[in-house]
């Protein structure tokens, strides 16, 4: 089994890949969203984090928090917004993958993968690189051709806040944009999610 270690620092930001179990295309749905959005900001109530970015893809998201001071317990949150997730989800309604007979015995649900990927950004470059990442992954997977184009994302904030140029590699219009290499990331073990 591999080892598994995470990146503990007080006050760290980290980038983070959630997947739903089976690859299951919930989280753009108008339920999922709503459901998303309202087990995160009961997290940030309970244990405030800065959620500094976000994509939702149908099936996985990638976010960047920066955890408060003296803080680097994400796992708790992650547990939380899992645990709030799955609950609303299922009472709404919403479908879940097939249970083993050992998830079953471990109590755990069908809505999402057990672990999630995770990343410090030690430097802002790395950050930035991350970022990046991030608003180009609808992109990257053919939903869209323009970061801008994809609604479920933190890209016109961050626009708004003068992070971004709302054409950053944009393809509108026969707009030729060079796709990024994403240098320095381990982009399969980001997109796996574990």
């Amino acid at each position: 089994m591999p080892d598994y270690r995470r990146a503990f620092q007080p006050g760290g930001t980290f980038f983070f890949t959630v997947v739903t179990e089976g690859r299951a295309p919930i989280l753009c749905t108008d339920t999922g969203r709503t459901i998303l959005h309202d087990a995160i900001a009961e997290c940030m109530r309970t244990r405030p984090f800065s959620l500094d970015a976000i994509i939702l893809l149908p099936d996985h998201l990638h976010t960047q928090w920066t955890l408060p001071p003296g803080d680097s317990d994400f796992s708790t949150r992650w547990a939380a917004v899992k645990s709030r997730f799955t609950h609303d989800w299922l009472a709404s309604g919403g479908a879940e993958q097939s249970r083993t007979g050992s998830r079953v015995w471990n109590r755990r649900r069908g809505v999402w993968q057990r672990r999630f990927w995770e990343h410090w950004s030690r430097e802002e470059d790395d950050r930035n690189r991350h970022l990046d990442y991030l608003h180009y992954n609808a992109v990257k997977h053919g939903y869209v051709t323009c970061p801008h184009a994809w609604p479920y994302s933190t890209f016109g904030k961050w626009v708004k806040g003068g992070g971004y140029d709302r054409m950053w590699l944009c393809r509108c219009d026969g707009r030729t944009a060079v796709r990024p290499a994403f240098s320095g990331l381990d982009v399969n073990a980001i997109e796996m999610g574990e």
